[in-house]
């Protein structure tokens, strides 16, 4: 009987590290998988720029070719020929169509889709968090000199003009980029908030307090140690508006605070720094459950 007890026991385990072994393999392999997807994706964004500068060129050129016929025509005045002047306008309105269309394909795999208008452009920035896509932003530019903001539904606590002054002149794509970044950042601090008072809502005391930035935090939570339950407070900073993961964590513990006590609270703040808020706590709950298994 033990010699099969023995025997079944052994051919458990063996099948286990098959499995845990062919777990490993396909984890691998699909992040190679993603690791050729993320290549091909800045290949192609590559490509794009490449075909955008091909375009600016071109249009120097025949700009270039524009300025040399008014020099051959010699008028003897000043004033530049009215069709030399429609002809560097087609020239410069044709490059910033091209401009641009460059800029909506390459765009188009970063979340960033838009569409051409009468009087410019309406981009759509879609945020997006662990692969959950979550809101949607549009603007509405007119593409003459100086570019315009025609409408928008960014947030207002978002820095749209501060960014709007620093690159939308000069970098479009910049400007374009920026703003994604701060919205998925803020889409990403949001979700992990909305995540944690929905699946989590019991590990907390009282309500989670935040402000509209999603970029402070304050909430209360019960730690089970020491075969007692103690108070924690957290307070989470994003200083880095462009992050989803907070730059400090500020955990205390009401009372005699022992030096285990110190040492989780370190730990907590530690986690929250490098971890998904939901998932955090996630790890908080496994933790309680193995306890009670053991109990």
């Amino acid at each position: 009987m033990e010699e099969a007890t023995a025997y079944l026991r052994d051919g458990v385990l063996s099948h286990l590290e098959k499995l845990e072994a062919h777990a490993r393999t396909l984890a691998l392999k699909q992040e190679e998988t993603q690791q050729q997807q993320e290549k091909l994706a800045r290949l192609r964004a590559r490509v794009q720029e490449l075909r955008l500068q091909r375009d600016e060129l071109q249009t120097k050129v025949n700009l270039q070719q524009v300025g040399l016929i008014r020099q051959e025509r010699g008028t003897g005045s000043n004033v530049e020929p009215i069709q030399a002047v429609e002809a560097r306008g087609k020239a410069l309105l044709k490059w910033e169509v091209e401009n641009v269309k460059s800029m909506l394909q390459a765009f188009h795999l970063t979340g960033i889709s838009g569409k051409l208008t009468k009087q410019g452009v309406c981009f759509c920035i879609s945020t997006a968090y662990e692969r959950t896509y979550l809101d949607s932003y549009y603007l509405d530019l007119l593409i003459q000199q100086p570019v315009q903001i025609r409408h928008h539904s960014v947030p207002i606590f978002i820095p749209l003009e501060e960014i709007a002054k620093k690159y939308l002149q000069t970098d479009i794509k910049r400007f374009l980029a920026m703003l994604s970044e701060h919205l998925n950042a803020y889409a990403g601090r949001k979700y992990q908030a909305d995540q944690l008072q929905e699946h989590f809502s019991a590990f907390l005391e009282g309500t989670l307090q935040r402000n509209l930035l999603q970029n402070v935090l304050l909430f209360n939570y019960d730690v089970e140690t020491e075969s007692k339950t103690f108070p924690f407070r957290a307070k989470l900073v994003y200083g880095d508006v462009t992050r989803s993961l907070p730059t400090e964590a500020i955990i205390t513990c009401k009372g005699d605070v022992s030096a285990s006590l110190l040492e989780k609270t370190a730990a907590h703040s530690n986690l929250f720094c490098h971890t998904a808020l939901h998932k955090a706590f996630d790890s908080f709950k496994r933790a309680a459950e193995r306890l009670e298994q053991t109990a």
